[in-house]
């Protein structure tokens, strides 16, 4: 059993006072994965206040001393990549054949693009008589999901850290044994005391108390719409700068003339990757309705295939859902589904034999014949459950695409990249894929409305760290 009984605060491992050990849940059986001791308002304060106290050493630093450390504790990650992955596996539940390349190799290949990044990055530049700087925001607070732990959290610590912030990071209680690997390297890499800290909390105490925190100048969040808009409202009050990396509800737009089989496979392999528990899944298929039926059936030949199992098996593609509680959600959402009148393609609760009662699991569900204001159509699932509605014409399938209150990600499949990407250009959403393209690290990862504010990866992240400063000076 993994056990961690101190938290990281200014360079050092700081055991907290009087606290009771919470038990980290493996979600294939329910067994006790591992513990930690939870931090409070006392560690968070501390935290926050060493993070300040080492900003300004640290943004002074060169840029190349800043990424030296970044690629030392890339290094340390990677000499620990076996050990990652299992405990990924472990912890969140996705597959091996998916948590080792993007759960693990990753969010380390990250570190070092992130490096490379801030070394070509422009910090200077002349307008008339004014130079104008990029100079680091301050003091950020890295709050973090249960997905794709360690990937969120490279994608926030990674480009403040070598923008010349400091960062007080907050990870998901769900899931807080990979964010204790960050610390880990951050010690190992040698960075200077209070650059990067590490509070694991429980509820909303800890993470409310960060956000609020008057030292805190950025607050980078990636989590449900509800928690980022009150988060937002907070930040709001006292000028925070915010990164919201928020909810999706992302539509597959499968036009006249594409090539049907390959969008319907592909819509379906995006929707179920991490058992669909992804803000950019492919949840909603919208399909010509002279072929709805046809493809709905197809659709659910391929997601019921899936093979459904234990995540250490390198042929699982789907595993358990991470908590018993996202489990009982989605399959609320079924049961929400049925009663609207949707037609159910598969049975959540139809398991194979042998597999643990106490685990997480729910079997892959396509509704058909959906409509757009239906709630399975409109609210963010989170588990393995295509939508697929029908439209009449191009107008329509627009109207349906944009009736929901996200516009973090899209697909769109066309008889040419011409065709999809002249549809895309209407579509108020933050990545589009034209005809199955891929993602790209470097591209700006963000949403439209409710799916967020500002952009992660790439330049855009790091410019999300910095601040325009204009020195003026005489003609």
């Amino acid at each position: 059993m993994r056990t961690r009984d101190a938290l990281y605060i200014n360079g050092q491992w700081r055991r907290p006072v009087a606290r009771v050990p919470v038990s980290v849940l493996n979600p294939f059986d329910g067994s006790i994965l591992g513990q930690f001791v939870p931090g409070g308002l006392d560690e968070l304060n501390e935290a926050v206040d060493a993070a300040s106290e080492a900003l300004h050493a640290w943004q002074k630093l060169p840029v190349s001393a800043r990424t030296d450390g970044l690629r030392r504790m890339a290094a340390y990650l990677e000499a620990r990549l076996d050990e990652i992955a299992d405990l990924l596996v472990d912890e969140v539940g996705m597959p091996i054949r998916w948590a080792r390349p993007i759960q693990a190799e990753f969010p380390i290949e990250n570190l070092r693009r992130h490096a490379d990044l801030a070394e070509s990055f422009s910090y200077v530049e002349r307008t008339g008589v004014s130079e104008v700087r990029r100079v680091p925001v301050g003091v950020v607070a890295a709050i973090t999901p249960w997905n794709y732990p360690l990937h969120q959290i490279v994608l926030k610590v990674a480009p403040a850290l070598a923008a010349g912030c400091t960062v007080v990071l907050k990870p998901s209680e769900v899931t807080p044994l990979s964010a204790y690997l960050m610390a880990d390297a951050a010690h190992a890499a040698g960075l200077p005391p209070g650059v990067f800290n590490l509070v694991v909390g429980v509820g909303m105490d800890v993470g409310s108390a960060l956000v609020e925190h008057p030292l805190v100048n950025k607050v980078s969040f990636t989590g449900s719409t509800a928690t980022g808009s009150a988060i937002a409202k907070v930040a709001a009050a006292k000028f925070k700068r915010l990164t919201l990396e928020l909810g999706g509800k992302s539509p597959s737009i499968i036009l006249p003339g594409a090539d049907l089989k390959r969008a319907v496979r592909t819509t379906v392999a995006r929707c179920m990757i991490n058992s669909g528990q992804t803000c950019t899944a492919l949840t909603r298929m919208l399909v010509p309705r002279k072929c709805h039926d046809q493809l709905a059936a197809y659709a659910a030949e391929m997601a019921l295939a899936m093979p459904l199992g234990n995540p250490r098996l390198s042929t699982t593609r789907l595993g358990p859902l991470t908590t018993r509680q996202q489990r009982d959600k989605v399959l609320a959402y079924v049961v929400t589904g049925d009663r609207e009148g949707a037609r159910r393609f598969g049975d959540p609760r139809d398991l194979p034999n042998g597999l643990p009662d106490a685990g997480n699991f729910v079997a892959p569900v396509v509704f058909s014949e959906v409509t757009a204001k239906m709630s399975i159509a409109q609210e963010e699932i989170f588990g393995p459950v295509l939508c697929v509605l029908p439209y009449e014409d191009e107008h329509e399938a627009l109207q349906i695409a944009e009736s929901t209150q996200y516009g973090l990600a899209a697909a769109v499949w066309g008889a040419s990249d011409a065709a999809a990407r002249e549809f895309a250009l209407h579509l108020r959403a933050g990545q589009v894929d034209i005809n199955g393209g891929v993602f790209n690290a470097s591209a700006p990862f963000g949403g439209f409305k409710s799916s967020g504010l500002g952009r992660e990866a790439g330049i855009y992240g790091l410019a999300g760290f910095l601040e325009y400063q204009a020195l003026q000076f005489q003609a």
